[in-house]
């Protein structure tokens, strides 16, 4: 008897439907086709002994199981439930008139339980696309996949749930989500704020500017000054997700099996802070299934590389087209995965190997050459994709010890929110394109007016600390954000100024 059930395979970070044919028919053996790797063909053990313990078998016949389109390779062991719900409806254990009108994706534990399985809200999207009845799945990813609407999402504790469900001896109750709710319950919940910050108003004053303008930083001084306190706060005065992005970013971390279990939405702005010893694909994705890097879970949030000359180099460089097109590609031999890289760079590094250059009272005991090639191990391409390059001095005692509270986060928001809505109306009608850091170099002339006299300070500037055409660029994006923030529709000579300080690693005086 043939039994079809339907799954999907996540693929890059969406699903496509995959059909479970099962036929069972005189004869011996197992076989499984359909480009399934060793995850799914281990299935046969553990469904075989999670059947057995709930009291059913597996038949002693010729089992065919094809995993359809043939041509997309099958990984994990989500495929199990649906293998499990064929075999047990081409034996005639499960009544199989309404099997085919739900997507089925769960992993088997030995007992017969339903385990956790990725990728629960890109498979919900798909099932609804496909217009299927319902989607069951492990009870763990319900709320997930919940927040998909027009789609009957149930989740299930046990396969015997399934077995009973189709057989109508039990009704299985629909997760329901409110998703307006599930937003802004916890939305702008950040551990830290700004508040707690004693002094450091310059850098405070430069992570404003970026948060504004969605530009990169890096920031660069002594040990325990402070730089990654500060960069830890960053998400706290961005502009709070949109309902949009709050979704791309949920499907990314879903994908990744990164959403923790309660959570059915990723509602505040994502912070990764790998450690520097991480891989290039762990970095941008890959595997031979590939997965999303860190990169990609920063979608629409903060990628924190501390200690950035401790990275590998060519870590380091496979960052510089992301950092560009703000997508990633993953090239294979039969096929090529496109993962969203639209993050905020934001770095921190030591001015030298002992870190004390340029420190107003320790002295620095590494020679001009050994500062020059610490700093060298930061390519030139990617510091020029940095917009801000900030100096962190220690904060002074007398300023540690001021009981006086500083701004919050939620007073900077405010700011960087009336920024961006100014961005808004400049680039309504471009497509991707959202904040200063994103104009295109074709549209920076006419959006970056400058008058004369900042064409000389800008000239002036670029001369002397022989600056690159794209930190040209940089400084001009900078400067439109730093005018957006004093509400002027002309960038001034003041705004400009302040742009070209936030170039210090151009500076030929660095490590010399």
């Amino acid at each position: 008897m043939l039994v079809k059930t339907f799954g999907c395979a996540i693929y890059g970070i969406n699903a496509v439907t995959v059909t479970v044919e099962v036929n069972i028919e005189q004869g011996i053996n197992f076989f499984m086709v359909g480009l399934p790797d060793s995850a799914v063909k281990e299935s046969h053990q553990r469904i075989e002994a999670a059947l057995r313990y709930i009291g059913y078998r597996v038949p002693g016949k010729k089992i065919v199981i094809n995993l359809a389109p043939a041509d997309i390779k099958k990984e994990g062991s989500s495929y199990d439930l649906a293998i499990a719900v064929g075999i047990l409806g081409a034996n005639g254990n499960l009544v199989t008139d309404q099997v085919s009108e739900y997507i089925i994706m769960g992993e088997l534990s030995l007992d017969g339980g339903v385990m956790p399985i990725k990728g629960a809200l890109p498979i919900a999207i798909e099932a609804r696309r496909k217009r299927f009845s319902g989607l069951i799945l492990p009870a763990a990813n319900a709320r997930e996949a919940a927040i998909v609407e027009g789609i009957e999402v149930y989740g299930v504790e046990n396969i015997v749930d399934i077995i009973d469900f189709f057989n109508g001896k039990r009704q299985l109750i629909a997760v329901k989500v409110n998703i307006e709710e599930e937003f802004f319950k916890n939305l702008n919940n950040y551990e830290f704020d700004f508040a707690d910050v004693k002094g450091q108003e310059n850098i405070k004053r430069a992570l404003e500017i970026s948060a504004a303008g969605g530009h990169n930083a890096i920031l660069i001084g002594p040990p325990g000054s402070g730089k990654t306190m500060l960069a830890k706060r960053l998400p706290s005065i961005l502009p709070p997700l949109s309902l949009e992005e709050a979704l791309e970013t949920t499907k990314i971390h879903s994908v990744a099996g990164k959403l923790r279990r309660h959570d059915a939405l990723v509602t505040v702005r994502p912070f990764r802070a790998p450690h520097h010893t991480i891989s290039d694909a762990g970095l941008v994705g890959g595997g031979s299934f590939p997965q999303p890097g860190e990169i990609s879970l920063a979608q629409n949030g903060v990628l924190f590389l501390d200690e950035l000359p401790e990275f590998k180099r060519s870590v380091l460089e496979v960052l510089r087209q992301p950092m560009e097109e703000r997508v990633i590609t993953i090239s294979r031999a039969r096929s090529a995965i496109e993962f969203p890289a639209n993050f905020m760079l934001v770095a921190a590094m030591n001015p030298c190997p002992c870190g004390y250059y340029n420190h107003p009272t320790q002295d620095c005991t590494c020679s001009a050459g050994n500062v020059q090639k610490y700093l060298n191990k930061i390519s030139g391409p990617l510091l020029d994709r940095i917009d801000l390059h900030v100096e962190v001095v220690p904060v002074p005692f007398r300023e540690l010890t001021n009981f006086t509270i500083s701004e919050s986060s939620q007073v900077i928001r405010d700011r960087v929110i009336a920024a961006r809505k100014l961005q808004e109306q400049r680039f309504r009608g471009m497509h991707g394109i959202h904040c200063n850091a994103q104009i295109p170099s074709k549209k920076l002339h006419s959006l970056c007016t400058i008058s004369e006299e900042g064409h000389v300070l800008l000239k002036n500037a670029m001369e002397r600390i022989n600056l690159s055409a794209r930190a040209y660029n940089r400084i001009l994006k900078v400067a439109r954000t730093i005018a957006d923030l004093d509400g002027c529709a002309p960038i001034r000579t003041e705004h400009l100024a302040e742009a070209i300080q936030y170039r210090s690693l151009d500076r030929e005086s660095w490590g010399s």
